[in-house]
């Protein structure tokens, strides 16, 4: 249908207008504040169980293992909407309208499937999110140590500086979950009992069919947002943690 990512704006933008670049987005937007609220907590709590003390400084490894915790976390969250924005998304290519809305779909989905509809995709979404987040936030911390002036703290990093280790901890982040969110998208719109055998199935079509590289498909698109949507997210985390630790210092 799309011969790259510029087509597909294109055509998009043709076919169903501005508002059909946001098709989908009112599940994912719902779950943003309470999934990065849990993701930050996960990575926090996965650093303090590896800590004897508060003052323990972790190696990488370590950081990546506190981030994988963190994936594990958000898995609960964001499974159900990823199923509800894929499925939107696809509706809105297909030319089929069973879908009014993100509650509609929500609604029609656990009536159909029950909850276990509405879960569709959780393995592939934690074999996407786990090391995914663990290199996210490994990435960060080794990127904000790499750009603190010497004999400076992490914690006085400016924020260009906060935003330039934030983006491409999001790169990074993304080269690793492409290949499990392809197949995490393809398994979630599929329709009942097409794949039995879960991910191996989704994994051996598209291989046999398109190839090893349509594992990275939207690969362009996925990197012109990260860098700053993931610059914007921890700045906002750094700034919202200085503001706190000002309020309530003893919270």
């Amino acid at each position: 249908m799309y011969s790259g990512t510029i087509d597909c704006f294109r055509k998009t933008l043709i076919r169903e207008g501005i508002t059909g670049l946001y098709r989908g987005m009112a599940a994912p937007i719902i779950g943003v504040t309470p999934m990065f609220a849990v993701c930050f907590f996960g990575f926090g709590l996965g650093k303090k169980l590896q800590q004897k003390s508060p003052e323990d400084v972790l190696s990488y490894p370590q950081l990546f293992a506190a981030g994988m915790l963190s994936g594990v976390f958000t898995t609960g969250i964001m499974t159900p909407g990823e199923r509800i924005k894929c499925l939107l998304q696809i509706q809105a290519s297909s030319g089929e309208t069973k879908y009014t809305g993100t509650l509609d779909c929500a609604k029609k989905i656990y009536q159909e499937f029950g909850i276990r509809g509405i879960y569709k995709g959780t393995v592939l979404t934690l074999m996407r999110d786990v090391p995914a987040s663990g290199m996210y936030f490994m990435t960060y911390e080794w990127l904000k140590n790499i750009l603190t002036p010497e004999g400076k703290s992490v914690s006085e990093l400016s924020a260009p500086r906060i935003l330039v280790a934030g983006g491409i901890a999001g790169i990074f982040n993304w080269a690793v979950a492409i290949p499990p969110d392809v197949l995490k998208s393809r398994f979630q719109t599929a329709p009942p009992g097409k794949y039995p055998n879960g991910f191996r199935d989704v994994l051996r079509e598209l291989i046999r069919d398109e190839g090893i590289t349509s594992l990275y498909k939207g690969f362009n698109a996925v990197m012109i947002r990260a860098f700053p949507a993931n610059a914007a997210c921890f700045l906002g985390f750094e700034v919202a943690m200085k503001f706190l630790n000002w309020v309530a210092p003893n919270l």
